[in-house]
């Protein structure tokens, strides 16, 4: 499985998903400014990955203040964390790691400056860690939900590149695969990035898991001629009623997916799930620009001046949703009872 991000000496290297298949090149991060447009540039994606790499990027800022008193550090610590929860609006994990980061700050107002510092490399560092344990459990719990020689759909990248390491959706991939429950996966290719083509299909073929690509519009008929026993698919955001944020395109999925009688089910650690918000529709949506409709790289596609609306996610309503799969365990309908009963163990 290939390190998302890690550190490399003083500084923060991540692979650069922009580049994924063509080449494998690391994007150093020198300052947490580095790592604030890493996320919004996409160089990192997907919730998890993004909120460790807050998490990195507020201990490598940390670890550049020359301040000497508890006050005058906090000051510049929470500038810092204001520019990364901005960085993109709708994984709730990125604001998730920055407030555990900034929470740790608070506690230590009686602590010299250096030691601040050291503790929140080795925060940063149990996070991440703690991802990829994360990651594994649910892989553990979900590949119960899997049958013996299940061809299953998922959408985007929920993998080892979304994450800390080993995924979420593709971590229950790789664990039902693991039991030879898999016969194969069909991977959505996700415009307008293509994470279901460029890095969902890395993934798998890099772990000899059978992965065969389809357009996004594909999926409904594929599901209708049977060749589709489950979907399985990570998640931005959860609020506290289910209603579920992934990348724009899950919607359509789950709904066709409800129609053919095909599981849908959702895979994401705790730290996803927001329970600040009823529901859906209070979950702010990134829109990006036009241009990643309208072009591929510097390749212009569309007639010149046509507008395009690009939002970068989806809210697919609790209803659609057959299960939640969290490393503590598989929660089903009615959700907003079930969520409060999970989050409180």
């Amino acid at each position: 499985m290939l390190p998302t991000i890690e550190w490399h000496g003083k500084y923060i290297r991540m692979i650069d998903q922009r580049k994924i298949p063509g080449k494998l090149e690391w994007y150093i991060c020198k300052s947490y400014k580095d790592v604030v447009r890493a996320i919004g540039r996409m160089v990192i994606r997907g919730a998890p990955a993004i909120g460790v790499a807050a998490a990195m990027g507020l201990a490598l800022g940390a670890d550049a203040i020359r301040a000497k008193s508890y006050e005058s550090f906090k000051r510049y610590f929470d500038d810092m964390a204001a520019a990364m929860v901005k960085a993109r609006p709708t994984a709730v994990n990125l604001r998730w790691a920055v407030e555990r980061m900034s929470l740790l700050v608070g506690k230590m107002a009686d602590v010299p400056v250096a030691e601040i510092k050291k503790a929140l490399r080795e925060e940063a560092e149990t996070i991440l860690a703690e991802d990829i344990e994360i990651n594994r459990k649910i892989g553990r719990h979900g590949q119960r939900l899997v049958p013996k020689g299940a061809t299953v759909l998922t959408h985007c990248n929920a993998g080892s590149l979304a994450t800390g390491g080993y995924g979420t959706a593709l971590g229950v991939i790789r664990a039902a695969h693991e039991k030879g429950k898999i016969a194969g996966v069909i991977a959505d290719e996700t415009r307008p990035w293509l994470q279901g083509l460029r890095l969902t299909a890395f993934e798998l073929m890099q772990d000899g898991i059978p992965v065969t690509v389809i357009a996004d519009s594909a999926a409904g008929a594929l599901m209708r001629q049977k060749k589709i026993d489950l979907v399985i698919t990570g998640a931005d955001r959860i609020a506290a009623n289910g209603d579920v944020a992934n990348k724009i395109g899950t919607y359509q999925v789950a709904v066709l997916a409800k129609e053919n009688k095909i599981p849908f089910y959702v895979a994401a650690p705790l730290s996803t799930i927001d329970p600040t918000l009823g529901s859906g529709e209070m979950i702010p949506v990134e829109e990006r620009k036009g241009e990643e409709i309208s072009h591929i790289g510097h390749l212009k596609l569309g007639p010149p001046g046509v507008k395009a609306l690009n939002p970068a996610f989806d809210i697919t309503p609790s209803r659609y949703v057959a299960a939640i799969i969290t490393e503590r365990g598989i929660v089903r309908a009615p959700y907003r009872r079930e969520i409060k009963k999970i989050m409180k163990n």
